[in-house]
């Protein structure tokens, strides 16, 4: 099997706001996580990382493909209160 890379554009870096790239690692590399079919903003479609750093903090995490191996991280963000209580029901589910 092959390895799955992550790399930033620096504009995606440029536009962490109260995230570190650290945790947004953390999210990607932790063995549960929840993969999400999503749209950012501007309508791009991309895989979401819902998942918890190592600290616990609950971050969705938006990936575009490059390659077929190769992620391209291109947003992060904190869930919302809902966003919350759905992650924690599916976490209930898959323990």
């Amino acid at each position: 099997m092959a390895d799955v890379g992550f790399e930033w554009p620096d504009w995606a870096l440029d536009m962490l706001i109260g995230i570190s790239p650290n945790e947004v690692m953390q999210v990607l590399t932790k063995q549960r996580r929840w993969p999400r079919r999503g749209r950012g903003t501007a309508g791009m479609e991309m895989l979401t990382i819902w998942g918890r750093t190592a600290a616990g903090r609950p971050l969705i995490v938006g990936l575009r493909q490059a390659e077929p191996w190769q992620w391209q991280i291109v947003a992060a963000r904190t869930m919302s209160p809902e966003q919350v209580t759905e992650f924690e029901k599916w976490e209930q589910e898959n323990q």
